[in-house]
């Protein structure tokens, strides 16, 4: 029955070993990427919006002196601090996989690819 184009079974365990240990790395990058705190700030950094490796709001901090100028400046910083933040998160989380995988290109669903 051999020579069917299938893997002996060495290959086979190792493949899976490999697989099983991906699948462990991948969770243990989910707790890193969850429990970091990325800063992202506006230009003037008188906003400022943290948020984790897996882009989940953490929280906000706008400095008082931007308040009183008013919503429209208000909100311009926000953004611009959410933006920032955001970018800074994506870049981490795609470097970590990279890192995880091998600098494979996997495409993964979510991840921008």
């Amino acid at each position: 029955m051999a020579g069917f184009g299938l893997p002996n079974f060495g290959q086979l365990t190792e493949a899976f070993r490999k697989a099983q240990q991906i699948q462990q790395d991948a969770q243990k990058l989910q707790e890193e990427l969850d429990a970091m705190e990325i800063e992202g700030n506006s230009e003037d950094g008188r906003a400022s919006i943290w948020l984790s490796g897996n882009q989940q709001p953490l929280r906000v901090r706008l400095d008082s002196s931007l308040i009183s100028e008013g919503q429209e400046a208000t909100e311009a910083a926000t953004f611009a601090a959410l933006q920032s933040a955001y970018e800074r998160s994506t870049t981490t989380m795609k470097e970590r996989m990279e890192e995880l995988t091998g600098g494979l290109n996997l495409n993964l669903p979510g991840m921008g690819g």
